[in-house]
């Protein structure tokens, strides 16, 4: 079984539809993937619609939380993405995206960097938007050389003209996506500060597996991982976090290594089948 469960559209901030999603899906013999782009769900449907059956798309998202030393990120699986609370907090936190993108433009603006919210729009293609879109509306302009660059000068946390975003806790998106059925799975994680401490405040919440294989990962960071999922009794997955961003760093779509059991436990706890979810 080949698995990607990380996966970005341009419902956010990823550089292919839905449909080329899938087509390239298909074209690599994946088995599963999962649509998770960041506050959104818009692409869940068109994708669902250009499956064939060989190639199960589970419905999914990915909420960006706050806490005092960064960010955390919590991937929800098999949601209902119809769910009214669900559809309405993702909307606000997209038009909180849009104010924020704004803000940054003007900061940029003042810095001597002119780009256009018209431009940055486009680029988000109507979906989520994100920072990478600013950053690549700097790329498009000659203002930097590389996304890297945008964000360590000039967007990233600290940066100049970065924005703070409307906070929303892991513990707020953790409940969301369980009210909307879902499972709530805690997004790469090797790097979070006091990781026991935030597991154990989650799975109150209903927290119920840990992102273990990821872009990046080695085994050593695996094994680390695996031995907290056991030891909080989480279910893992894993994904490329795939944005088709064209960098070295990024991991190609099915690129990472997912065991079939992980799969299997994931749709298990669902109540699903792959054979259903197939057909």
């Amino acid at each position: 079984m080949k698995a990607d469960l990380h996966i970005h559209t341009t419902a956010s901030d990823g550089r292919l539809s839905p449909l080329e999603i899938v087509q390239l899906a298909v074209r690599l013999e994946l088995d599963v993937i999962a649509i998770t782009d960041h506050d959104s769900i818009e692409g869940i449907a068109p994708a669902l619609a250009a499956a064939p059956s060989s190639l199960t798309v589970i419905p999914g998202v990915e909420i960006n939380t706050d806490v005092s030393h960064g960010e955390v990120h919590i991937l929800g699986y098999f949601i209902d993405y119809t769910a009214p609370e669900l559809c309405a907090t993702l909307e606000k936190m997209r038009n909180s995206r849009k104010e924020r993108a704004l803000k940054m433009i003007a900061k940029l603006e003042s810095l001597g960097m002119s780009i256009d919210w018209e431009h940055v729009w486009e680029l988000a293609q109507g979906g989520s938007v994100g920072r990478p879109h600013i950053a690549q509306a700097l790329l498009d302009k000659g203002y930097i050389t590389s996304m890297k660059e945008a964000f360590a000068k000039y967007i990233g946390h600290g940066a100049p003209a970065y924005v703070e975003r409307d906070k929303t806790t892991p513990v707020e998106a953790v409940r969301l996506i369980a009210s909307a059925h879902g499972l709530p799975v805690l997004a790469h994680p090797a790097d979070i500060n006091n990781l026991d401490g935030l597991i154990v405040e989650l799975k109150v919440a209903g927290l119920v597996g840990i992102e273990v294989y990821y872009n990046g990962y080695n085994s050593g960071i695996i094994d680390e991982l695996l031995a907290v999922a056991n030891d909080y009794k989480l279910i893992v997955t894993g994904g490329s976090d795939f944005h088709e961003l064209e960098c070295n760093s990024e991991t190609v779509l099915g690129g990472v290594d997912i065991s079939a059991e992980a799969v299997e436990k994931l749709f298990a706890l669902a109540g699903e089948s792959l054979e259903l979810m197939s057909s």
